[in-house]
């Protein structure tokens, strides 16, 4: 399946996976989550989420490294600070944290499987890949910031 190793741009992944989340809601909507708690979760997950995005996009323009999933070759500088200091992936968790306002804000325990097949399938098809393409190209101060800082959290 190496066919799909970095051709879908996270972003859409992200956004196939909501049209997913929304579809999940919609099979079962008898089934709901209830509770004064989760219109603020959602509103904080979504906060949280932009904020993260926001944050690791600015670090990446600073550091004046590519910002593309889609080329990691390309990357100049592997960024170590902000949220890189405790996750490797904080765009991909962004958008994870993404999913998860809009399921809770779906109220539906259904449409948290879309999270799970967007971390799958990111882990899959364009972490992995981007380990590889890293690992090849910064060598041994990349495995020792593979060591020191995990995947997703």
């Amino acid at each position: 399946m190496k066919a799909l190793d970095h051709k879908i741009p996270p972003p859409l992944v992200g956004a196939l996976c909501a049209l997913l989340a929304w579809a999940l809601a919609a099979l079962a909507p008898a089934w709901r989550i209830d509770g004064e708690w989760r219109l603020p979760m959602a509103a904080a997950s979504l906060a949280a989420g932009l904020a993260l995005d926001v944050w690791a996009l600015l670090l990446f323009r600073r550091q004046r490294t590519t910002p593309s999933p889609l080329a990691p070759g390309r990357s100049r500088t592997v960024v170590q600070s902000g949220p890189y200091s405790f996750t490797r992936n904080p765009m991909y968790l962004g958008v994870a944290l993404l999913l998860a306002a809009l399921c809770l804000w779906l109220g539906s325990p259904l449409s948290l499987l879309a999270i799970a097949a967007f971390v799958a399938y990111i882990t899959r098809f364009q972490i992995q890949p981007e380990e590889r393409a890293l690992r090849a190209k910064f060598g041994v101060p990349y495995e020792d910031y593979c060591r020191r800082v995990r995947r997703w959290l």
